[in-house]
């Protein structure tokens, strides 16, 4: 498994992917996949780690699409093979069971955008631009943008932004509800990792069942996605975590949560 395509450091129990193909504007393709794949299932199994911080290498791009030369000549069959081994890291990416953060730090198109929109919360320097330009090259977004963007910015929008291939500036990506917050460049990174240390101090199985509430909540109808939330909510209050975090509030004190 060749890490050099993703960098990988871990602080504070903090896990950093950072795309590593500055050359490429940190483009997708089966490597950088593949290894994604590798430590987001260690993320997934490591209990030091407890959200994921994802990025790309240098000023230009957080991940600037796929490879598109591996697109010339590809048959239907090898073309839906590809969107369905995107989707399935992207979909490890989203049900973690532990949040991530997209530091999206340049252009964020195609593949990119769908990366980011599988992360838990995006944050976008102001040099940031979205988009899922498929359509100028006779496609439609194949790792899940057509699902996660309409989701994200409901369906007239996002058919805008699929239909045009346009791209979106971080501001208006702000306005849409494509990503949370804008922040200038030079403190995208201490942002990201500030709110990651945020969610870090708050109960580890609170913060996975209300992960699990929203993302497969919204899939179902409203009654069945309420009972879903009675039955995490009658799970996290059986953890030790919960019974911390009301003595820590009538105690006036901080908790001191253990994940269990």
């Amino acid at each position: 498994m060749s890490t050099d395509v993703v960098l990988a450091s871990r602080d504070e129990g903090i896990l950093t992917l950072t795309i590593n193909r500055p050359e490429k504007l940190n483009a997708l393709n089966a490597e950088v996949l593949e290894t994604l794949r590798h430590h987001l299932h260690e993320a997934k199994r490591d209990p030091e780690t407890g959200a994921v911080l994802l990025t790309g290498a240098g000023e230009k791009a957080f991940v600037a699409g796929a490879d598109i030369a591996g697109f010339a000549g590809m048959t239907p069959s090898a073309a839906r093979e590809l969107a369905r081994r995107g989707q399935s890291v992207l979909d490890l990416l989203e049900n973690l069971g532990k949040p991530s953060i997209a530091a999206v730090n340049g252009f964020a198109l195609g593949g990119g955008c769908e990366l980011a929109m599988a992360c838990s919360i995006r944050i976008a320097s102001t040099k940031a631009r979205f988009g899922q330009p498929e359509v100028n090259l006779g496609l439609i977004p194949g790792y899940a943008g057509t699902q996660r963007l309409a989701r994200l910015v409901g369906k007239g929008r996002a058919l805008e932004i699929i239909l045009t291939g346009d791209p979106v500036p971080a501001e208006e990506a702000h306005r849409i509800g494509l990503v949370n917050r804008v922040t200038e460049p030079d403190k995208l990174m201490d942002e990201c990792r500030a709110l990651a240390r945020k969610i870090l101090s708050k109960a580890p199985l609170a913060v996975k069942y209300a992960l699990e509430a929203v993302n497969i909540g919204i899939e179902m109808p409203f009654d069945q996605a309420e009972n879903l939330e009675a039955t995490l909510f009658g799970l996290s209050a059986a953890t030790a975590d919960m019974q911390e975090g009301v003595r820590a509030f009538l105690e006036k004190r901080p908790p001191q949560f253990k994940g269990n």
